[in-house]
């Protein structure tokens, strides 16, 4: 789905135009009108910015994630939200992790909430909504998008407990 996504990019933006993803329908043969290629577009355009990111193209072609994945998603955002708030916040983080091995800490270029600000910034999905506020729904989506490229359950469920150290 990723290099279906690149291969549409014709401007290399990481982001489709209404032109670019008719083009890119129009290649792969699919027997559609330009209206029905329309409607497709604002469907996947969940934002009404005119264009799609990799972020919204992914979510609308991915299969819905088993039970047991969501699960320990919740299990490891549950682990970030320190303070039970709902959200996982530069406070909540500073509790969970330390940044003091981070290169960029240790040169004095970042500082610690300057890092984690960065790393919370990667939930985000490229929405625009960088407000350093991971909803449990961002976190979702984070982990769905990597979960559409693990086949296994089980590979998923350890990647996921290495991660968080649960």
């Amino acid at each position: 789905m990723c290099r279906a996504f690149r291969a549409m990019d014709d401007d290399g933006s990481k982001a489709l135009n209404e032109q670019e993803f008719i083009s890119g329908i129009r290649d792969t043969g699919l027997d559609v009108t330009d209206d029905e290629i329309r409607e497709m577009f604002n469907t996947f355009d969940e934002d009404g910015s005119g264009s799609i990111n990799m972020t919204e193209f992914l979510l609308k072609l991915r299969p819905p994630m088993p039970e047991c994945r969501l699960g320990i998603i919740d299990q490891a955002f549950d682990k970030m939200d320190r303070d039970d708030d709902g959200v996982i916040t530069v406070a909540d983080l500073k509790s969970v992790y330390s940044v003091k091995e981070h290169p960029k800490y240790q040169s004095g270029e970042m500082s610690e909430d300057e890092i984690l600000t960065d790393f919370l910034h990667n939930f985000e999905g490229g929405r625009g909504n960088l407000d350093g506020k991971i909803t449990r729904e961002e976190f979702i989506n984070y982990y769905a998008t990597i979960s559409a490229s693990i086949d296994n359950d089980l590979y998923f469920d350890l990647m996921m407990r290495r991660a968080y150290a649960m």
